[in-house]
């Protein structure tokens, strides 16, 4: 499938409805994705991005019956990583000449996979290639969400080529933000958002205010991933704004994994709790070793405060929970409040080991969280349900 986007403008991906797991097995995708490829045919042909290396033959079939594969004069690498360029060495094998643009780790990037001394041609921000009536405009992106991102905008269509930026992993034929569900749209943008660029807060900031300086007009943004935005194109970058700014909910969620149920038990006292203490509060609890992590984390990213759960085992929490609790620290959360809670038979370290954790990862922890020996009874209940309040009354 390729299809007209806007004039000389076409879409060439791969919707991918099966892929259920990204970037190995670290991102879910509940909704597939699609590899967005854009192919301009003014004067001069461009090609931007290619699919991945498994589809590969499947994209190439369908850019010859798009275009003479020997008429691409240029061929944009927004983004090396391997979903964006997986394609380029096979491409490439039959264009061996043609010129890749891409920024200077760009090229340091499809050098290290790929081994492979093409025709690079590195540009920064400002530079532009002229296509015959419109020029591609090149604006770097550093850590949008890798070192040699950049952007690409089309003159005369104003069109906004993306990359990672402003996408999400969302299957879909229709391919337009007007034209699918809203609700499972921002879904999934706020879950990209919160998990691979939380961490880029401050360049994403930037970024927005630099191209917002370029008073580039802007009818249509054109993501690596996902659906294209032509309804309304800015609302998407007013999303990215509010993200970036430390962003929360009235939300309050309370993850935590058990063995034999004490912990579960005080999690759902302490959510009792919450909801005394906030009515108008939204309570997340959710279990980590049953519940998908990116799910989660996404639930984390909306909430002004987490409270993190684990019995004590082997004078340590469950290896889920210090995993989930290893990808919070390195997103860097912003300005909320952290607490913790777990049963123990013996030693009792798992409270303090969580505090720690979520001091480290920046949440603002104000309490020694609570421990119940064994299985929680009354007392340790009443106790679960006054934390809980207590929490929601200071976060």
């Amino acid at each position: 499938m390729s299809f007209n986007i806007k004039n000389n403008v076409h879409w060439v991906g791969k919707i991918d409805w099966e892929l259920k797991k990204f970037h190995g097995d670290e991102y879910s995708t509940h909704k597939g994705s699609s590899y967005n490829s854009y192919l301009i045919t003014e004067d001069k042909t461009a090609l931007i991005d290619t699919v991945w290396e498994p589809f590969s033959g499947e994209f190439i079939s369908r850019l010859s019956e798009t275009v003479d594969l020997k008429k691409i004069d240029y061929i944009i690498v927004n983004h090396g990583e391997v979903d964006h360029s997986g394609s380029l060495p096979e491409l490439m094998r039959l264009i061996p000449e043609t010129p890749i643009y891409c920024t200077a780790n760009g090229v340091k990037s499809l050098k290290g996979q790929y081994h492979k001394e093409w025709n690079y041609k590195t540009v920064k921000t400002g530079d532009r290639l002229n296509l015959g009536s419109k020029d591609l405009v090149f604006v770097e992106a550093a850590m949008l969400h890798w070192p040699d991102t950049m952007f690409s905008y089309l003159t005369g269509d104003n069109i906004l080529f993306s990359s990672d930026a402003f996408g999400h992993h969302y299957a879909s034929e229709l391919m337009y933000n007007d034209l699918v569900d809203q609700y499972e749209l921002l879904h999934e943008c706020i879950k990209y958002y919160a998990n691979i660029l939380t961490p880029f807060n401050k360049m994403v900031t930037k970024k927005i205010q630099d191209v917002t300086a370029m008073n580039l007009p802007l009818d249509i943004i054109c993501p690596s991933h996902g659906v294209m935005w032509r309804k309304d194109p800015a609302q998407i970058i007013k999303k990215y704004m509010e993200w970036a700014d430390s962003y929360k909910e009235n939300q309050i969620t309370v993850i935590y994994d058990s063995m034999w149920n004490g912990t579960r038990i005080m999690a759902e006292n302490i959510v009792r709790g919450i909801r005394e203490g906030d009515p108008g509060v939204v309570v997340k609890m959710l279990k980590i070793s049953t519940g998908d992590k990116n799910d989660i984390i996404t639930e984390v990213f909306k909430s002004k405060g987490l409270i993190v759960g684990s019995p004590t085992v082997n004078r340590g929490i469950l290896s889920g929970v210090a995993g989930i609790m290893e990808e919070i620290k390195g997103l860097g959360f912003k300005g909320k409040k952290g607490g913790s809670f777990g049963t123990y038979g013996w030693s009792g370290e798992s409270v303090k080991l969580l505090n720690g954790l979520l001091a480290e990862s920046g949440f603002e922890v104000s309490d020694e969280g609570l421990r119940s020996q064994w299985n929680p009874d009354g007392d340790t209940a009443a106790k679960c349900f006054e934390y809980g309040k207590n929490f929601a009354l200071k976060a």
